[in-house]
């Protein structure tokens, strides 16, 4: 029972992070969701207590691969090279 989470205290912690995101705009449609579900699961953890997450995301962690760059996943093509 100790090491069970209060569920009201892991809501208020999602719901301080994500604030900052829905006071951008005045309504929320589903491709603004989708576009900031794919954000969040992609971007590199800069801290956490678990020395592990660190330089990684939670999208490499789930599937322990790296992921390609973001444009690529996207759809936007691959990259390509810059021309001196």
């Amino acid at each position: 029972m100790a090491q069970t989470p209060r569920s009201s205290a892991l809501v208020e912690n999602l719901h301080s992070r994500l604030r900052n995101y829905f006071t951008l705009r005045r309504q929320l449609g589903g491709s603004y969701l989708d576009l900031l579900q794919f954000f969040l699961n992609r971007r590199c953890y800069l801290r956490s207590r678990v020395s592990q997450r660190v330089g990684n995301s939670p999208a490499r962690l789930m599937t322990g691969q790296d992921h390609s760059h973001w444009l690529t996943l996207l759809g936007l093509g691959p990259l390509q090279p810059q021309l001196a």
